[in-house]
């Protein structure tokens, strides 16, 4: 699918609510500056659907940002023809915040329609923002081989699952997530909680990784918080975090994994 000299064509979404896009927008820019065949467009949502029907690869970092039916087609028509999409934090979340009797409660309507079933998933709840281990499923795999268990502080992800993946990283956890609407499910259902997993979809694949929370101070205020008094940064300092980003990276730039890459160089 590389245009003309092998240069490939990437959209970078990133945007929506609560997290510091700005942090995350220039840290994925610079993985990808790596890659000189890669010229990318940068969005802050999804109205570009004629970068997107151009598009060789998608890397997306969003919260609450709802596709129009146009624009969900042009999203799976990257993935169904062959191209690669990198998927993170919280692109399959929608969130929609309400108050019952002074409570904030959030609800997770079932709104990105059919790519729920391209990405593999769509956002529940999470437990509040604390350390958690990532235990590694499938450590034969190149994006996770040499990656031990680790310890984050993130958010972490209860999702309804959408077809077979194949999973790379996962967590445990059983307990309630307060606060959301769906909560409970978490206290129900023992499955282990996908980090990192593939999916296929038509010619292409999707990458999708759950990790990468950051919030500045000033993210919150249209949840009546005008400054937070602190700035997190998650796992972006984190060496394991950094490690599996920049092989995902590299596996949607070049649709090989990062050892058949080097090796072929």
């Amino acid at each position: 699918m590389a245009g003309p000299a092998g240069r490939l064509d990437a959209v970078l979404v990133c945007g929506g609510r609560w997290h510091d896009f700005d942090h995350a927008r220039l840290r994925l820019l610079e993985l990808l500056a790596e890659h000189p065949r890669v010229r990318t467009t940068v969005h802050q949502d999804y109205d570009c659907v004629e970068a997107l029907d151009r598009a060789d690869l998608l890397v997306t970092y969003t919260c609450d940002v709802r596709p129009r039916p146009a624009q969900r087609a042009a999203l799976a028509r990257v993935v169904e023809r062959g191209g690669r999409w990198l998927a993170l934090h919280g692109t399959n979340a929608v969130i929609e915040p309400s108050t019952h009797g002074g409570t904030r409660e959030f609800t997770t309507p079932r709104l990105l329609g059919e790519l729920a079933q391209v990405l593999g998933s769509q956002f529940l709840a999470h437990p509040p923002i604390e350390p958690y281990e990532v235990h590694v499923t499938d450590p034969g795999h190149p994006l996770v081989t040499g990656i031990g268990p680790f310890t984050v502080t993130d958010e972490l992800y209860v999702c309804e699952l959408h077809g077979e993946l194949d999973v790379l990283l996962h967590a445990e956890y059983t307990g309630p997530c307060r606060g959301f609407a769906e909560g409970d499910t978490a206290a129900l259902d023992r499955a282990p909680r996908p980090v990192l997993y593939l999916k296929q979809h038509g010619l292409g694949e999707v990458c999708y990784f759950t990790l990468g929370h950051c919030r500045g101070r000033y993210d919150m205020q249209d949840l009546g918080v005008d400054d937070t008094g602190r700035v997190d940064r998650g796992p972006w300092d984190m060496p394991e975090f950094l490690t599996v980003l920049r092989r995902c990276v590299e596996r949607t730039v070049t649709g090989r994994n990062p050892a058949e890459e080097r090796a072929g160089a």
